[in-house]
C-alpha cells in the first residue's frame, strides 16, 4: 500500500478522536484542559506522520509522544467523574492507542508498549475498576499496537530476506558471468592454439611420427607457445605471439610470466604495453628474455630483461643485455640501463 494512503488513514483516525473530543467538551468541569490536550495530541500526530528520510522514528520523538499522552491523560481525566457516563469525553483513550500505533509502525514498538501500559495504569487509577476498562475503550489500543508490532516485525524480516535473496542472486549472477567468461576464454584460446598446431599435428599423422630435426624443434616451439597461453595471459596479443615465435626460432629462450599486475589496464594502455613487449622481443639479441608483470609496482607495468652468456661471464651469471621497464601510463618512467650491479636480482632469472 502506498505510504500516502497509510498516512492519510492515520491522520483520519487521529482527527476523528479530536472531533469526538470537541463534541463532548460540555462533559468535563472545564473544557480548556481538554483543548490543551487536543492541541498537544494534534501536534504530536503531525510530527509523527510528517515525511521523513527514514521509517524508524527517532527515540526523542517517541519519548515526546509518551510525554504528550501522559500530559493528555492528566489533563482530560482529572476533569471527568468516573462515576458518570462521560461518553466521548474519554476520547484521550482512543487517541493514546492511535498515537502509540503510529509509534509502533515507525519501528519504536517498546516505546508504544510503554505508552499503552501508562494509559492502562492511568485508566485503572482513575476508574478504580478493572472491569470498566473495556467499556472505556482501553482494549482497542493494546490490540492495535500488537497488530502494528507484529506487522512491523514481519515487514522487517521480509525486507531482510529480500536483501539476502538479492545478494544471493547477485553472487549467482557474478559466478555465472565468471564461468561464462572463463568458458569463452578457454574456447577462444583452444581455438587459437588449434589453428597454430593443427598443421604440425597433420604432419605428425601423415608422417607417422617420423619428424626431422627442424620439425621436432618446431614442436618444442609450439609447446612453449601453449605454455605462454597459460602463463602469459594478458602479456599476449597477436603481435607478441608472432615476435615470440620468431625469437624462439632464432634460438632465443623466451619466458612470459603474468602475475596479474596489468589486469586493470584499459584497452589503450594494454595495447601500448604489448606493443613495447613485441618491439623489444623482436629486436633483442639476448640469449634469454624474461617478461614479467610488476604487480607490486604502482608505476611500472612490465619488466623486460634480456640475458646473454659471454665467454667472460660464468654460465650461472649471465650479463644483462636488455632491461626495460614499461610504465603503466604513457609517460616515460625510467631509463633503460645497459647492465646491472653484480648483486642485483633479475626477475625470473632462476
Amino acid at each position: 500500500m502506498p505510504r500516502a494512503i497509510l498516512v492519510g488513514l492515520a491522520a483520519l483516525f487521529s482527527g476523528l478522536h479530536i472531533v469526538l473530543g470537541i463534541s463532548a467538551l460540555d462533559a468535563p468541569d472545564s473544557p480548556w484542559p481538554a483543548v490543551v490536550a487536543m492541541v498537544l495530541y494534534a501536534a504530536a500526530t503531525v510530527v509523527s506522520l510528517a515525511p521523513s528520510g527514514r521509517v524508524r522514528m527517532p527515540a526523542g520523538m517517541a519519548a515526546a509522544n509518551i510525554a504528550v499522552i501522559s500530559v493528555g491523560l492528566i489533563l482530560v481525566l482529572t476533569q471527568l467523574d468516573p462515576g458518570k457516563q462521560n461518553g466521548y469525553a474519554t476520547w484521550i483513550v482512543g487517541a493514546v492507542g492511535t498515537l502509540m500505533t503510529i509509534t509502533a509502525v515507525r519501528q519504536r514498538p517498546w516505546f508504544a508498549w510503554a505508552g499503552i501500559a501508562l494509559m492502562l495504569l492511568a485508566m485503572l487509577i482513575w476508574s478504580r475498576n478493572i472491569l470498566e476498562l473495556p467499556a472505556l475503550g482501553a482494549i482497542g489500543g493494546p490490540v492495535w499496537v500488537g497488530v502494528a508490532h507484529a506487522t512491523s516485525v514481519a515487514i522487517a524480516r521480509a525486507a531482510r530476506d529480500a536483501r539476502l535473496l538479492e545478494q544471493a542472486e547477485q553472487r549467482a549472477a557474478e559466478w555465472q558471468a565468471q564461468e561464462e567468461a572463463e568458458f569463452f576464454e578457454r574456447r577462444m584460446r583452444l581455438a587459437q592454439m588449434n589453428r597454430r598446431v593443427e598443421p604440425m599435428l597433420r604432419t605428425i599423422v601423415t608422417s607417422e611420427g617420423a619428424l626431422d630435426d627442424e620439425q621436432r624443434r618446431e614442436c618444442l616451439h609450439l609447446e612453449a607457445a601453449m605454455r605462454d597461453e597459460i602463463r602469459g595471459r594478458r602479456l599476449l596479443d597477436d603481435r607478441v605471439r608472432t615476435e615470440v615465435m620468431l625469437a624462439r626460432r632464432r634460438g632465443v629462450e623466451v619466458t612470459l610470466l603474468d602475475d596479474g599486475g596489468i589486469d586493470e589496464l584499459d584497452r589503450e594502455d594494454h595495447a601500448r604495453v604489448t606493443a613495447a613487449i613485441a618491439r623489444e622481443i623482436g629486436g633483442t639479441t639476448a640469449d634469454r628474455v624474461v617478461v614479467r608483470t610488476a604487480h607490486d609496482d604502482e608505476t611500472v607495468a612490465v619488466t623486460i630483461v634480456g640475458l646473454t652468456a659471454t665467454a667472460e661471464s660464468a654460465a650461472d651469471d649471465p650479463e644483462v643485455a636488455l632491461w626495460v621497464e614499461v610504465p603503466r601510463t604513457a609517460e616515460p618512467h625510467t631509463a633503460e640501463p645497459s647492465g646491472r650491479a653484480p648483486d642485483e636480482e633479475v626477475p625470473g632469472a632462476d
